[in-house]
């Protein structure tokens, strides 16, 4: 039997089993998916259910709107709004703390609470359970469909309240915060501690370079003060933040911003306005890299490029060959890739898509017929190399 078979045979099991017990089989169900989900053949089990998933859920949703008493709407318009915002505050309060005592702070902690107010599809079952057991009553069981139906309807609204208000609020807030004032001046300046910068900073900080650190992020400054890091609070596109913080004297300036659009306006600057300062810039592809080349950076680091690297290398070992030999492979595919993307990226330009720009595209291609075969070649001597050693 295969694992599909079993799962659905299991689920029925259960669903059977509820039933004899006098317990509502939709709950069996549902026990059985939570165990089923935290089972090895899970994504067996996800893969096999996909193509069914868009079905199953129109009904459900069908499901939901043929129970709703829209003649008791009309009539308990106030008590059903009343008890929708009930569920909704209380349960935004409930969730507001769990993400508090949880480690969640400003606008993830709003959004957490505003994701998972409303009451859930299960709702529908206990109340189907609870009428046919004579547990509630017939009207309050419609009345509470109804508030369960309201607050599933009020969620895609609560997320607008959250990207229009809630986050612009955060957002303004550290926009009109004043950028801290830069008392020391250092040869290295970097822009943005974040994945990237954080540790290049720790990397030159324990060969004794002590850097100038300026990061936008409010939340993050002062939470790495409590592991004793100093960084200034700033815009680093800013050219007056820049000429605080000593740029014009620096030696280097390593651009880790997160977003492009803000590390090509800081590599614009920095390559047209101090031609004698190094500047190291953080790529976020490919084409990238070509874009920054083209403004004049000469230093780009793709934020990828040395990890993918690391795993091609380990794939080499995954399939026997042994650490040396693969260290030689990486770094001779690393050697002909990075000539190769010099001779692209001069032919790059600012004002036209990669796509659009035929000179570009017919030297990629002319690279790749003279560059695989030699590669090739080169893998296969390394290769022969390695075995003889």
């Amino acid at each position: 039997m295969n694992t599909t078979a079993a799962g659905l045979v299991f689920v029925i099991g259960i669903a059977l089993l509820m039933s004899v017990v006098g317990l509502s089989p939709a709950l069996g169900t549902f026990l059985a998916g939570v165990v089923l989900a935290n089972s090895e053949y899970r994504h067996e089990l996800e893969s096999d259910v996909d193509p069914f998933k868009g079905l199953l859920l129109g009904l459900f949703f069908i499901t939901v709107g043929a129970s709703v008493d829209f003649g008791l709407l009309a009539g308990s318009l106030g008590e059903v709004a009343f008890w929708t915002l009930t569920v909704l505050v209380v349960k935004i309060a409930v969730l507001l703390l769990i993400g508090w005592l949880s480690g969640l702070r400003r606008e993830a902690l709003w959004l957490f609470a505003l994701s998972l107010p409303q009451a859930g599809e299960f709702g529908f079952v206990l109340i189907a359970f609870a009428l046919g057991n004579a547990i509630l009553p017939a009207d309050l069981a419609d009345l509470l469909l109804l508030v369960v139906t309201a607050t599933m309807l009020a969620t895609p609204l609560l997320f607008i309240l959250y990207d229009k208000g809630i986050a612009r609020l955060y957002c303004n807030q550290q926009a009109e915060r004043e950028p801290d004032a830069i008392e020391e001046e250092n040869p290295i300046i970097i822009a943005g501690r974040g994945r990237v910068g954080g540790i290049v900073d720790r990397m030159l900080d324990a060969a004794g370079h002590r850097a100038t650190v300026i990061d936008y992020d409010s939340e993050h400054i002062e939470q790495m003060k409590l592991f004793g890091v100093r960084a200034f609070f700033g815009d680093a596109t800013r050219p007056d933040l820049l000429a605080s913080a000593g740029i014009a004297r620096a030696r280097l300036l390593i651009v880790a911003l997160d977003e492009r659009e803000q590390i090509d306006k800081l590599t614009r600057y920095a390559v047209a306005n101090f031609p004698n300062l190094h500047v190291i810039v953080r790529a976020k592809d490919r084409d990238h890299v070509y874009h920054l080349w083209a403004m004049g950076a000469r230093d780009v680091i793709r934020e990828t490029y040395d990890s993918s690297l690391r795993m091609g290398r380990s794939a080499y070992e995954a399939l026997g060959i042994d650490r040396q030999t693969a260290i030689a492979m990486t770094e001779a595919w690393e050697t002909r890739d990075r000539s190769s993307m010099r001779e692209v990226a001069d032919l790059y330009r600012l004002d036209v898509p990669t796509w659009e720009n035929p000179e570009l595209i017919a030297k990629i291609n002319e690279l790749r017929k003279d560059w695989d075969p030699k590669l090739r070649e080169q893998m296969d001597e390394i290769l022969s190399r390695g075995r003889t050693l």
